[in-house]
């Protein structure tokens, strides 16, 4: 894949910066750092984003979360791995990533409003469209993610 941009935030500095307050008020929210991580992944999942599950594995990993929570992430729904809490989140996450194709469905937002307040609910909502404009951002202009050329080797090896 070659990249279209070298560096699209540079491009649009004032943009850039807005988001990243919007990222520094969604930390600042109350939000669990592993649930917004996890959300960040799903929906970068769907969209396709490789720069953005690399970055947030890596985060989620240095937070704590386990090897194996990152790994079934992608079939949440059949896992006992996940908390009510989060199974609400990852169910509102998919239900607006794929917008056009669920409409925000009552029982995601039932399911929602069950384990969040009125204020969290608006925050994560606040999350899942920031990380789909990343990833918009760094598929759209086919951004690559980091490579470890140590653990590319190993990994090719094993």
């Amino acid at each position: 894949m070659i990249p279209r941009l070298e560096n699209p935030h540079k491009l649009a500095p004032d943009a850039v910066k807005a988001m990243m307050a919007l990222e520094a008020a969604i930390k600042k929210s109350g939000l669990e750092h592993n649930l917004i991580e996890l959300v960040k992944m799903r929906a970068s999942q769907i969209n396709g984003c490789a720069f953005c599950i690399h970055m947030h594995a890596t985060d989620a990993r240095k937070g704590g979360e386990s090897e194996m929570r990152l790994y079934m992430l992608n079939a949440w729904r059949e896992s006992p791995l996940y908390s009510n809490r989060e199974r609400a989140a990852l169910a509102w996450t998919e239900a607006l990533t794929l917008l056009a194709a669920t409409g925000a469905p009552d029982s995601d937002y039932a399911l929602l409003k069950s384990e969040f307040n009125e204020s969290e609910q608006v925050n994560l909502t606040m999350l899942i469209g920031a990380i789909n404009v990343w990833n918009r951002l760094q598929v759209g202009f086919r951004a690559l993610h980091p490579v470890d050329k140590a653990q590319d080797k190993a990994d090719a090896a094993a």
